[in-house]
């Protein structure tokens, strides 16, 4: 993450600050439906990339609903979206619906310049609502309500060898950093060759790992305070110098066969044969040490609807549409599915080729996976109750001054302090 993400982030709470602090006068919103020439009611998109899948979802929708002209705005310049974005909103205009990822939301709630969608989702007779991925819908909620829906998630998953892990004996839903240490030195060692826990990244991306997994325990959003300096913290930043420092871990790419774990996202069903498959041929799901709550799901963007919007209505009609059946089939839609029976029908394709031998792996090997990992792949979807909401802007402040400790150029005090001061004074600009 780019320091300019940072500047960019605070710069634009500070804008929300002093632009809500004038008050209505300065507001200039228009009440009238806009529509184009062909009398069709205008609904405006803001998008900071393209989509396929948003692409496709317009001309479904506008095949579905003639009276309304979808359109699509594309700002693919980072900077300028966010800009843009920000000062529209606070002039009281700008899209009736747009992308809120790495946009200040919470700050947007708090001003109530986001529909609250709780009500409509509740209302609309065309959704199904027995199907919906409540799980992943309800830890999305800001102070209760639903601000900002995504199209689909994706799932952080931990992986172990299986066929090392067999003789192994610990408890993977209460283990500790220390004692996936301990396993991993005693199996490491226990084969013929050396094999790493984790490799491929450098240890200030596991304590990025670690901080988004606890985020909270080190981020009090609503008092804007953090406790970086906190021993827990400190010794977190030991015990993964520890790691690498004895071989456990190392930053170094190791071969195929050649490392027991490895964390990964998998970004819809097929997944959970092709992801899982990537460096074992028998892989086991694991919670990952000292990870609080289920699997924790990542959302790549999510949509919301202008509170002062003039054509709520119509902006709904379009994020129920994504919400619906065909909405979340469309081919183009990436990651897991917002209804239950999008996903199992998904598994269930799968699990019938896994089955009659025609599902092939990358290396044309036939998948091997039992019905009873079908069944666990089912339930972790449908479980999946664990989202960070981290900053992206404090890891990235974590990451950089980590390095000069685990460099060893910097103490763990000294490191644990610059963490602490840089990310209060950004909490509190």
């Amino acid at each position: 993450m780019k320091k300019w993400t940072y500047m960019m982030t605070i710069g634009l709470l500070m804008t929300l600050m002093t632009a809500c602090a004038s008050g209505s006068a300065n507001e200039s919103t228009s009440t009238k439906t806009p529509a184009n020439n062909e009398g069709k009611t205008v609904v405006t998109l803001a998008l900071q990339q393209k989509s396929p899948y948003l692409q496709t979802a317009e001309k479904k929708f506008e095949a579905k609903y003639p009276d309304i002209d979808l359109q699509i705005q594309l700002t693919e310049d980072y900077e300028k979206y966010q800009k843009s974005t920000n000062a529209a909103l606070l002039s009281g205009n700008g899209p009736d619906i747009f992308e809120v990822s790495n946009l200040p939301l919470e700050a947007y709630v708090s001003k109530t310049l986001l529909l609250n969608m709780d009500e409509l989702i509740a209302d609309d007779a065309t959704l199904n609502k027995s199907d919906l991925q409540t799980n992943v819908l309800d830890v999305l909620k800001l102070n209760g309500g639903m601000y900002a829906i995504p199209s689909g998630f994706s799932l952080r998953a931990f992986v172990g060898d299986g066929d090392v892990l067999k003789n192994a004996s610990f408890d993977d839903k209460k283990w500790t950093w220390k004692e996936f240490e301990e396993t991993s030195k005693k199996l490491g060692e226990s084969g013929t060759e050396r094999r790493y826990a984790l490799a491929n990244d450098p240890p200030e991306i596991l304590l990025q790992e670690m901080v988004v997994d606890k985020y909270a325990e080190f981020v009090d959003k609503s008092a804007k305070k953090a406790k970086f300096d906190s021993p827990v913290f400190m010794e977190a930043m030991k015990q993964i110098k520890k790691m690498y420092d004895d071989k456990v871990m190392t930053s170094e790419p190791a071969e195929i066969g050649k490392q027991m774990f490895y964390s990964t996202v998998l970004q819809s069903p097929a997944d959970f044969i092709d992801g899982l498959h990537l460096f074992f041929s028998n892989p086991k799901l694991l919670q990952k040490p000292e990870q609080t709550g289920g699997t924790r799901i990542v959302t790549p963007s999510e949509l919301a609807i202008r509170a002062k919007s003039p054509v709520k209505e119509e902006a709904w009609k379009f994020i129920a549409y994504l919400l619906s059946t065909e909405g979340q089939s469309l081919q183009e839609r990436e990651g897991f599915s917002l209804l239950k029976s999008v996903n199992e029908e998904q598994l269930n394709v799968i699990q019938e080729q896994v089955n009659n031998g025609t599902y092939k792996l990358s290396d044309g090997k036939a998948a091997k996976a039992t019905d009873e990992e079908f069944m666990q792949f089912k339930q972790l979807i449908n479980t999946a109750d664990n989202y960070s909401g981290a900053d992206g802007s404090v890891l990235s402040i974590v990451g950089d001054e980590a390095r000069s400790f685990f460099s060893e150029q910097k103490s763990v005090e000294e490191v644990a302090k610059l963490i602490q001061n840089r990310t209060t004074t950004y909490l509190n600009e």
